[in-house]
């Protein structure tokens, strides 16, 4: 308990500085105006896009992926798509400016399909290593 005290404060300072910095900005609500526009948008996406299509998907693969896997690929799906929607805006280059070439100067669709790679090699191993402990685990002996 005593290791999560410095950890909650850690936090709790970090976020505020974040408040801190977005309220900052004398006579310009831009930040804020901004910051809250894709706190809506993000709900809306989550509520309106993100979970029925998940839902589809779970409900459609249920058949094609095999029940030892379900669990990893579903939590890689959620993943995927929770990190897929807060990328939307680097993925899309939202905010990029030719007078300013050092905003949005990464390459982020490499990020992304990085994190893709990731999480597919983690179903794998996963779904491996659930497979093959189910198999050598012995079941109820007799004495």
């Amino acid at each position: 308990m005593r290791a999560r005290v410095p950890i909650y404060a850690l936090g709790v300072v970090m976020g505020l500085y974040g408040v801190y910095l977005l309220l900052s900005r004398e006579g310009s609500n831009a930040g804020l105006v901004s910051a809250g526009t894709w706190l809506v948008v993000g709900v809306v996406l989550h509520d309106f896009v993100l979970a029925p299509l998940t839902l589809g998907v779970l409900f459609l693969g249920r058949h094609l992926v095999p029940k030892h896997a379900l669990r990893a690929a579903t939590v890689a799906l959620v993943v995927l798509g929770t990190a897929t929607i807060f990328a939307i805006p680097v993925l899309t280059g939202y905010g990029r400016r030719a007078d300013n070439p050092t905003l949005d100067n990464r390459h982020y669709w490499i990020g992304w399909l990085v994190l893709v790679v990731i999480l597919l090699v983690a179903v794998l191993v996963t779904t491996l290593v659930r497979r093959y402990s189910k198999r050598a685990s012995p079941h109820a002996t007799h004495s």
